[in-house]
């Protein structure tokens, strides 16, 4: 049976060296330059100094980890281009973010967007949807770690455990010296590798095919060109719908609510800056997200004859990447280096997002409440905290390796089925003015049980792949071709597409939130009082309206 070797050399050794130790010079320049991070406010949002193009990149290098990039290829490769149109989504959803949502955050100017849930809810609101952020992120850290490790190690010849501890080490690094500033600028740097590994593959892909149309045409003819499924069947993985609409909301879960996205867009001097930055991110989000999707289909021209996976060449899906770079980029002295560390790149970005952000939760939702600090002793408790956070990083990617793809399914799932309760929550408050504590609490609270009953419950039906072949392999390839009886029945609720998730999620927080609150309106006697400013201008009293926009600063030519 035909066999790919690992094939890493020194100079791929040299190139992935240099990539981590610039990432750390990053963060040693910035733990001595400016204010030092001595201030909380310069280790956790920049001094409110950043500027629009470093804050656009790192919005994107946080959203793609490395999970994605390994994700997007294999999933133009095996089930083709519908997933592209999630692209139009991050359009159609980038208003709501910057015209509705950011200008209540930024008005509050608090290191954690949950400090809004206490003031519109009460503290015990703003405690629940803090411990769900933090067991999301908590686990995802360690996943989007563990993940490209894992399939990295199996066909380059890097060893996991080396690889998990390295990453996780110098992430740890810069995060912790450098503070939110050191975050941004690695951040761009990394995301700029992401792109080169990206690249590279297509260029190679193009180079062999001799130009852009085989590729297409060998995709098209074989199935992979998808755009037009319209079917309303809410079981079907993905259409236009689940793209569209359903991919509005977890773009808004994402970009409008979550606490690594708002905190970053705090960092810029002011409203106007931060709304730029989230305009600017939608098209180099959507040039790396159609970039990696083309990836995939030229991954697949090379392997349209002998696929990788059925002829056992590799183990999982999500080697596909990582094979082809070593496959076909080993010719050339240090560039297969290059493109794995651009899809490392993608962890460094997430985690240092996770650990960040952990931080300032940690201290501003659990800590700050109950003891008084200085303002001189809290950076280094941050410091602490991100140690803390990035060391455990490090220790879950381990115990996923010990505990295998049960506990990867598991902590992808909690990823998912949080963001929709999460983004439900905030609606509520943000534009809901009748909506009051206990409405919100029993909202969040139900969406949350019912979508991780959905997320969580089976069995599920599996998903349909398309044709491969391995009619060209060098040597015979036996392949047993498993069929299931269509007598299998699986419940309703468990067949529909995991890309309705946040949907869903979102939809039952929501109404569940309005008819509590509705019914506790009138069965009490005290009017609901909210302050104009935590509502969107959409909604507030007509004469409050008016005075939107006096309370940010005038936008600074310098941020761009």
């Amino acid at each position: 049976m035909e066999s790919i070797q690992p094939s890493f050399t020194l100079p791929d050794y040299l190139v992935l060296a240099a990539v981590l130790l610039c990432s750390s010079l990053i963060g040693l320049y910035y733990s001595f330059s400016g204010g030092k991070q001595k201030t909380q406010r310069e280790y956790l949002l920049a001094d409110g100094g950043a500027s629009i193009i470093p804050v656009a990149f790192s919005l994107m290098a946080s959203f793609m980890s490395a999970i994605t990039l390994l994700g997007v290829t294999q999933e133009n490769y095996t089930y083709g281009t519908q997933f592209v149109l999630i692209n139009i989504s991050y359009v159609l959803s980038t208003p709501i973010a910057a015209y509705v949502f950011l200008p209540v955050f930024y008005g509050l100017q608090s290191a954690s967007v949950y400090k809004y849930l206490e003031k519109r809810f009460g503290y015990p609101t703003r405690v629940l949807a803090s411990l769900a952020f933090t067991l999301q992120m908590v686990l995802y850290m360690g996943i989007v770690l563990y993940a490209p490790a894992l399939a990295l190690s199996a066909v380059t010849g890097l060893h996991f455990e080396g690889a998990v501890i390295s990453i996780g080490l110098v992430c740890t690094f810069y995060s912790t010296l450098g503070g939110m500033k050191a975050v941004l600028m690695t951040d761009l740097f990394q995301s700029l590798l992401m792109f080169a590994a990206v690249f590279s593959v297509i260029i190679c892909s193009w180079v062999d095919a001799g130009s852009l149309w085989p590729i297409l045409e060998t995709a098209n003819l074989r199935g992979r060109i998808q755009f037009f499924e319209t079917s309303f069947d809410p079981t079907v993985r993905h259409t236009v719908w689940t793209q569209v609409f359903g991919g509005c909301f977890v773009y808004c879960s994402l970009y409008a609510v979550n606490q690594a996205q708002v905190q970053r867009l705090l960092t810029l001097p002011t409203l106007r800056s931060a709304q730029a930055a989230l305009w600017v991110q939608v098209p180099i989000l959507g040039v790396l997200s159609l970039s990696t999707s083309l990836a995939g289909l030229c991954i697949f021209y090379k392997y349209r004859d002998c696929d990788p996976l059925m002829s056992g060449q590799i183990r999982s899906p999500d080697q596909l990447l990582p094979h082809y770079i070593v496959d076909r980029m080993s010719e050339i002295p240090g560039l297969p280096g290059l493109a794995v560390a651009g899809i490392f790149s993608g962890s460094l970005s997430t985690v240092s997002s996770a650990i960040n952000s952990l931080a300032a939760v940690t201290l501003e939702d659990y800590i700050k409440p109950f003891i008084n600090l200085s303002d001189s002793s809290t950076p280094c408790i941050l410091k602490i905290l991100a140690l803390v956070f990035g060391v455990l990083c490090i220790a879950l990617a381990f115990l996923a390796d010990v505990l295998g793809t049960g506990v990867l399914q598991a902590s992808l799932t909690i990823f998912g089925v949080v963001g929709g309760p999460l983004l439900g929550l905030f609606t509520l408050g943000v534009l809901c003015r009748r909506v009051e504590q206990k409405g919100a609490i029993t909202g969040f609270l139900t969406g949350l049980v019912f979508i991780s009953w959905i997320g969580f419950g089976g069995p599920k039906p599996p998903s349909s792949k398309l044709a491969v072949s391995v009619a060209n392999c060098s040597e015979a390839v036996q392949v047993q071709v498993h069929t299931s009886g269509n007598s299998t029945e699986y419940f309703f609720l468990y067949s529909i597409s995991y890309a309705w998730t946040c949907c869903i999620g979102f939809l039952v927080t929501l109404l569940c939130g309005i008819l509590v609150s509705e019914v506790v309106r009138i069965a009490g006697t005290t009017p609901l009082s909210v302050d104009p400013s935590l509502l969107a201008k959409v909604v507030r009293p007509k004469d409050h309206r008016e005075q939107k926009g006096k309370q940010f600063r005038e936008p600074s030519t310098a941020t761009l």
